[in-house]
């Protein structure tokens, strides 16, 4: 009798752990899945509503103006397509390499035997003499003979789609904005010497290889900086990406972001 009863216990107390261990297991179960419920809750996103991985996007870029003596004139928020893109350096150095192929002339120009004034008859016979056997006296192992595989008119230019070249002037403007490179100045149009204009630059601390935009091409500023060594001056309309990546301060004159923008966003 009393192994019968032990039996029996034993058996209630398998049956009562059984029981404890499928309801733990259907308690978690039931706490996963309202964990992902959660979860998902809370990656919709409803409209109007920015999700949380979302990077925090700039809706202007402020920047001070300076007179030419350096001194602070005021304030001018840059556009954000423009000066807040993202920085591509592998297109970037894409549109380098297009605009300095773009720049070789490709004229370099050899003669070969055939083209060499001078007489083809055969300079001596073929067999008899000792010699090498020679045709003509122009041939190329001769002096005054043609070039062989000499250098000859050639196109070098290469193609860049317009949003490519866009995009990866937005991506030069950027990085040089970034870099502490880029003044926003006003007055330059009054300078109309030379002497005035390099003491302008000196003021503004931006004697390393300046490139100053102007918004057009105005006489006055380009007359009075072109002969000052280093110093480069262009358009808006003519604004490249290896102009400003080899530029060590860009000057923009005050007019100039307008034009900048009016050029390059439609």
């Amino acid at each position: 009798m009393p192994e019968k009863k032990l039996k029996t216990q034993k058996s209630k107390v398998k049956t009562t752990a059984k029981k404890v261990k499928a309801e733990k297991k259907s308690s978690s179960v039931i706490t996963r899945s309202k964990a992902t419920r959660q979860s998902k809750k809370d990656k919709i996103v409803t409209p109007g509503q920015s999700s949380i991985r979302s990077e925090v996007v700039q809706s202007s870029l402020n920047m001070n103006v300076l007179d030419i003596e350096g001194k602070l004139a005021g304030s001018i928020t840059l556009p954000e397509a423009i000066f807040g893109a993202k920085v591509n350096p592998t297109l970037m150095a894409q549109a380098v390499r297009v605009y300095l192929a773009n720049q070789r002339q490709g004229n370099a120009s050899t003669k070969t035997r055939g083209e060499v004034t001078g007489s083809t008859r055969k300079i001596y016979k073929q067999k008899g003499t000792g010699r090498a056997r020679h045709g003509a006296v122009r041939a190329p192992i001769f002096v005054k003979g043609g070039i062989a595989h000499g250098p000859h008119p050639r196109d070098y230019s290469l193609s860049m789609p317009a949003k490519m070249k866009r995009a990866a002037l937005f991506s030069a403007l950027t990085s040089q904005l970034k870099s502490g490179n880029v003044v926003v100045v006003t007055g330059l149009e009054k300078l109309e010497k030379t002497k005035k204009m390099a003491a302008a630059l000196h003021m503004l601390g931006v004697q390393k290889k300046p490139l100053v935009v102007m918004p057009h091409l105005e006489e006055s500023v380009y007359k009075a900086g072109r002969n000052i060594q280093h110093v480069s001056l262009m358009p808006a309309s003519q604004l490249s990406t290896y102009a400003v990546l080899n530029a060590g301060k860009i000057v923009l004159m005050k007019d100039a972001v307008a034009a900048v923008e009016k050029t390059f966003i439609k």
